[in-house]
């Protein structure tokens, strides 16, 4: 039953996607903040770590043992992976809805899972209640799910720019290839040689190439877009950027297709997703702090080969903003609410 107000949890509260929720969810009309948790944190008030929610967060954070997350009606866990499997059966249990945007339930394989994130998974048995949180495929069954599992910043990207292509199966789905820009903050929070300023400054790399973890999640996806296992080589590649993802993408058509009005028509009705007109090249600063992706199609001198620019802020609809739409299906909520936000320039 909707609700006017919904008691909120965060649990991991201090990192980049925390943070992020934390900004969105501040001004939400049908938000209540009611526990943000933070062990290393406890006690201390949400806006001295984070000035910029003085005046909008009064909040302090709490430790894990004393939060009554099981008051709330829905809990975001927004921590490392392999946290929230060890504490979502009883959520679930005492009637909350989970949004993890960690990677504990995004792919429904267990042993793939376990092979690509290096753990046993602690709940294996709730993956296939879990719903892959990605609106414009799943909206339906997000408006139902007490778990979803929210999307990683580069599945986001990828998937949004392919899916119109392969669920038209105009395209070779056994050779699709995903080049992927990110910026710093997609590694999260935390005291790593390789996202220190004098490493990542001024400086460009590929990285993961021999196997990324989203890889499989991104290979899930399109295979159920496609209705058949595809063939996707994934490269990432780190940026000097605090910010966003370009993810650009390659396929080969099988089939003569406009695909400019064919993706223009596939996300016609899609508040998030702009298409961009014939001939554009999307920045990733246009999308900025917002929850938008921005899309715009190419067929290199009129050949067989589609190139797909896709662009997202990694935090927000590769994150937190995804979350924040996710919740707003799951409880009735206008898809939009508190996430109608203009990109920020410059």
């Amino acid at each position: 039953m909707k609700k006017n107000k919904i008691k909120i949890g965060i649990v991991g509260g201090t990192g980049y996607t925390g943070v992020e929720l934390l900004r969105l969810l501040a001004r939400h009309p049908n938000a209540e903040l009611t526990c943000i948790t933070s062990r290393g944190e406890a006690g201390q008030p949400v806006s001295d770590m984070f000035p910029s929610l003085r005046g909008y967060v009064d909040l302090a954070f709490t430790d894990p043992a004393q939060a009554d997350l099981k008051a709330c009606d829905v809990v975001f866990f927004a921590t490392p992976n392999g946290i929230a499997m060890q504490q979502t059966r009883a959520l679930l249990d005492a009637g909350v809805r989970v949004i993890d945007l960690a990677a504990d339930f995004r792919i429904k394989d267990v042993a793939v899972w376990e092979k690509w994130y290096g753990m046993t998974h602690a709940c294996p048995e709730i993956i296939a209640e879990a719903v892959y949180g990605l609106p414009e495929i799943n909206r339906a069954e997000i408006a139902l799910a007490q778990l979803v599992a929210n999307p990683g910043c580069y599945p986001t990207a990828v998937q949004l720019g392919f899916l119109p292509l392969l669920q038209a199966g105009v395209v070779d789905e056994a050779n699709l290839i995903a080049d992927a820009k990110s910026g710093v903050s997609g590694a999260g929070r935390k005291a790593e040689t390789h996202i220190l300023f004098a490493e990542a400054g001024d400086n460009f790399k590929a990285y993961g190439v021999a196997g990324h973890r989203h890889l499989p999640e991104i290979s899930q996806g399109l295979g159920l877009m496609s209705g058949k296992a595809v063939g996707l080589t994934f490269v990432p590649h780190l940026t000097p950027l605090i910010r966003g993802i370009h993810a650009t993408l390659y396929a080969r058509l099988t089939k003569e297709t406009d695909v400019q009005k064919l993706f223009e028509q596939h996300y016609q009705a899609e508040r998030f997703v702009d298409v961009l007109p014939s001939g554009s090249h999307p920045e990733t600063r246009s999308v900025r702090g917002s929850n938008q992706c921005r899309i715009a199609i190419h067929r290199p001198q009129g050949g067989d080969m589609v190139v797909v620019l896709s662009v997202i802020d990694n935090l927000v609809k590769g994150a937190a903003g995804q979350a924040v739409q996710n919740m707003n299906i799951m409880f009735g909520f206008e898809e939009t609410t508190g996430l109608e936000l203009v990109p920020l320039l410059p």
